[in-house]
């Protein structure tokens, strides 16, 4: 009895140390549309206290928390605490955006001699999908997988012709975590005529916490590039990529984010009131991710590694963030209190012959990896 009773009490004791180790993936309510349609979200967890939750608007990332240098957490994306904030001001906090990141000049472009005409809703151009892109719609939510490796799928089905684009589109993005501390968004899209696809993750990150008061500008930034893409006044590239050696795009070692931003006398940093540009990745589309982006705050010690497949990387420094929102914890956000680091193809693709493609046909699948790997280093 008594060493059956030894054996029982170590095994529970075994049993209970590997479910504290095991990643989770639960759902819970977080919300409703304005037409009453229900939002849930989903929360991945670690054995290391990382957390990522995802709502089903617009597939986001709505909360990220991980530990700085001495093990104190903070969520390190901007959000809303609500669903009333993601319908009133919407600010592409968190989402997945499509069927087109970027923008797309004058809302048109043609495809086998067919012309589309698409929202116009940025200036003169075609933005992130559109008036009602894939970030304001309900996600179905699919498999929930809990382990060492936990994770959600959301899914979206494009009708044919949604927001100006050819096609009905059936979209899957997986979110995983891992006990590395690493969070994982796989996308795939199918089509059933030929279209244009361009999908990212839009967070804005803040390493020292999105509620910390203290904005991005003393953060450290590099970008494996070496050349960017130069733009107009609104935002759409010109002419061929540019060397970013000799300019403030050099981030190919580390720089203090607003080290250069005030230069003042850069047209394009005034055109983006900031960095508002996409940059050239090494080694373009890759099967494998590369390293993107490394991204540290001196002060807390996090450190944020961004590998993908994707060809380019749209850093965008935050500049209309103008505090007209509140987050969560009741945080207005300001101008750089966040940056968003876009892994996608490069803007205005459909209509540049000489960028990477876009084109997506009926058999094949689109597939994108993007993996955000977070750290610590010492003071």
């Amino acid at each position: 009895m008594r060493l059956g009773l030894i054996i029982g009490t170590a095994l529970s004791a075994l049993l209970a140390a590997g479910a504290a180790h095991a990643g989770d993936a639960r759902k819970t309510p977080f919300g409703a549309t304005a037409d009453g349609t229900p939002v849930e979200a989903v929360t991945l967890t670690n054995a290391h206290g990382v957390s990522a939750r995802i709502i089903a608007y617009g597939a986001a990332l709505q909360s990220l928390v991980v530990p700085d240098r001495t093990g104190r957490k903070a969520d390190v994306v901007l959000a809303f605490p609500e669903m009333a904030g993601y319908l009133k001001t919407p600010k592409y906090f968190g989402a997945t955006v499509g069927r087109y990141a970027n923008r797309i000049a004058k809302g048109r472009f043609s495809l086998d001699g067919k012309s589309y005409t698409l929202a116009i809703n940025d200036g003169p151009n075609a933005l992130h999908g559109g008036r009602k892109g894939f970030d304001k719609v309900v996600w179905g939510i699919g498999e929930l997988k809990s382990g060492p490796v936990a994770s959600a799928t959301f899914t979206y089905t494009s009708p044919d012709g949604e927001e100006g684009y050819p096609g009905t589109m059936k979209v899957a993005v997986t979110y995983s975590l891992n006990e590395a501390n690493a969070l994982t968004i796989r996308y795939q899209a199918t089509t059933d005529k030929p279209t244009v696809v361009n999908l990212t993750n839009h967070s804005f990150f803040n390493l020292a916490g999105a509620s910390s008061g203290r904005d991005i500008l003393g953060q450290r930034l590099m970008i494996a590039a070496d050349k960017y893409s130069p733009v107009s006044a609104v935002l759409i590239p010109e002419g061929d990529p540019a060397p970013v050696a000799g300019t403030p795009f050099d981030f190919r070692t580390p720089h203090l984010i607003g080290q250069r931003i005030h230069t003042g006398t850069d047209a394009q940093l005034l055109y983006g009131q900031g960095y508002d540009h996409n940059f050239v990745l090494r080694g373009g589309v890759t099967e494998k991710p590369k390293l993107a982006v490394r991204l540290d705050d001196p002060a807390s010690g996090r450190v944020m590694e961004l590998w993908t497949t994707e060809p380019g990387v749209q850093f965008y420094s935050g500049n209309f963030l103008d505090g007209t929102v509140a987050g969560k914890e009741g945080y207005i956000y300001r101008q750089s209190d966040g940056m968003a680091l876009e892994p996608q193809h490069f803007p205005n693709s459909p209509n540049r012959p000489d960028f990477p493609s876009v084109r997506l046909d009926p058999g094949q699948v689109f597939r994108q990896v993007s993996i955000y790997k977070f750290s610590t280093e010492p003071k």
